[in-house]
């Protein structure tokens, strides 16, 4: 209890009110429910049985999934579904979807074609995911971050679609909050970027973007958000008798910048981000995707993170979440391995993404003690570390934040892509780390505590969490 009561208010959330949560929290987990005891010796019965431990996993109430990229989260048959409702044709080479028109002779069959050819739809299917892969010429990192240029021009139009399944498939799962990870303008902010002279002078630059209409930018984005949700509700058919679960889980966004891109493009788009999370509530925080071992990533890091540190001034109440540290020593050099500490020293985040290289920073245990004091909590993304990085087992540092006291939660990245879902995370950690019942409580709760809602939100959540816990509980 006092390692709960210590835990420092997120930015942006007023003192008082997270130590009254925190301090009921605390209040809650010092007095375990009836049933806790009876769940755990459940669980313990059936730890060496996959299908019952899986079983009884995909039952318990989860809390959040803090790091769930929305492109990554859809299945590849649903991709293959929306290039044929738009028309789009498939280069059988690259397996990538392509605009119309359509051209069998030339190798680019109709989308359409994949319905009534087993092979190539299993073609597409493997193109889009990770899928019967096996690691050889292509390593598992590169087909990876491969598939998303050959689906991700199926997905104008379907935002709708796509929260319709992330949301109901969290929801079978008995998640109750996610924040997914995801641009909203479409990428016009970056493009609006490229059209203002770029200047060393951020306020300069900042002045002529909002100048330029990165307002209207943002404030189409934010209509084009009302409109999806609003379809997601109908496909769902939420506040109706038959509504289907994935209505009550709820939702956040953080705004995604691509930081591979040119840097006027890359401002631009954090800027959008902070700007974003200042006028609309469901945009809650903001966070740099794309590998971190491309040349741009690493060669424009320490740019990336002098201008998260500038706007963090200006929009001190907005919540930084990065990507760091999903780098090993075969993908970048020893020198480069310092993204953690730096995005959390200069870049401000308040949670760390995936966090693989943390022992290869300079005074890891010195950045571990600090991570726990400041509470730092890391998103921990196992099956895609797994397949990204080949880092599985006493390889991954889940045991080592553990020893030292730093949160964690677990989260699935990319779950369409690795086909996976939160339950098999949960499940990986039982079974490679011998994770108990009550540790999967702990991070279960962490993934609300650490969460980017406003104060209010976030207790009815947390409410809402413990109330599932005990009613799952008492089945036991």
């Amino acid at each position: 209890m006092l390692a709960l009561l210590r835990i420092q208010p997120p930015r942006g959330v007023a003192v008082a009110c997270l130590l009254g949560m925190v301090s009921s929290l605390a209040s809650a987990q010092a007095k375990p429910a009836p049933g806790q005891e009876k769940t755990s010796r459940y669980m313990e019965s059936v730890r060496n049985q996959p299908l019952l431990l899986e079983a009884f996993l995909r039952q318990m109430p989860k809390g959040g999934d803090l790091h769930n990229h929305l492109p990554g989260a859809i299945y590849a048959e649903s991709f293959i579904n929306y290039a044929v409702d738009n028309g789009m044709c498939v280069d059988q080479v690259s397996s990538a979807l392509l605009p119309a028109p359509c051209d069998v002779a030339k190798g680019r069959p109709e989308a359409r074609a994949a319905y009534t050819d087993p092979l190539l739809y299993n073609q597409l299917l493997d193109a889009f995911s990770m899928r019967q892969f096996i690691p050889g010429r292509e390593s598992g990192h590169d087909h990876f971050f491969a598939t998303f240029p050959k689906f991700m021009p199926a997905m104008p139009g379907h935002t709708a679609e796509m929260l319709a399944e992330v949301t109901s498939r969290s929801a079978a799962n008995h998640l109750q909050y996610l924040e997914l990870i995801f641009n909203p303008d479409g990428g016009q902010a970056g493009a609006l970027g490229l059209k203002v002279p770029w200047s060393n002078d951020f306020g300069k630059v900042r002045q002529e973007l909002l100048r330029a209409g990165l307002g209207d930018v943002i404030a189409q984005a934010s209509r084009g958000l009302d409109q999806a949700e609003e379809k997601k509700n109908q496909l769902l058919h939420c506040g109706q008798p038959q509504a289907d679960p994935g209505c009550k889980v709820q939702v956040r966004f953080i705004y995604e910048v691509a930081r591979g891109l040119p840097k006027e493009m890359v401002f631009a788009q954090i800027l959008a981000g902070f700007e974003m999370a200042s006028r609309d509530p469901r945009v809650v925080g903001l966070n740099l995707v794309m590998p971190e071992d491309w040349y741009v990533p690493i060669h424009d890091f320490n740019l990336h993170m002098e201008m998260l540190d500038y706007l963090h001034k200006l929009y001190p109440m907005v919540h930084i979440s990065l990507h760091a540290g999903e780098l090993t020593a075969q993908l970048a050099p020893p020198e480069e391995l310092f993204h953690i500490r730096a995005s959390i020293n200069r870049g401000h985040a308040e949670r760390i993404g995936h966090g693989i290289d943390v022992m290869h920073e300079s005074d890891p245990f010195a950045l571990l003690r600090q991570m726990a004091a400041q509470h730092v909590l890391v998103e921990i993304c196992l099956t895609s570390n797994d397949v990204i990085l080949n880092v599985t087992g006493m390889k991954h540092p889940l045991p080592v934040y553990l020893r030292y006291g730093v949160p964690v939660a677990l989260a699935t990245d990319d779950a369409g892509v690795s086909r996976s879902d939160i339950t098999h995370e949960y499940l990986r950690a039982v079974e490679t780390y011998h994770l108990t019942y009550s540790d999967l409580k702990k991070m279960a709760r962490a993934s609300i505590t650490y969460s980017f809602l406003s104060a209010p939100d976030k207790a009815k959540v947390q409410a809402q969490l413990e109330a599932a816990l005990a009613e799952f509980e008492q089945g036991f």
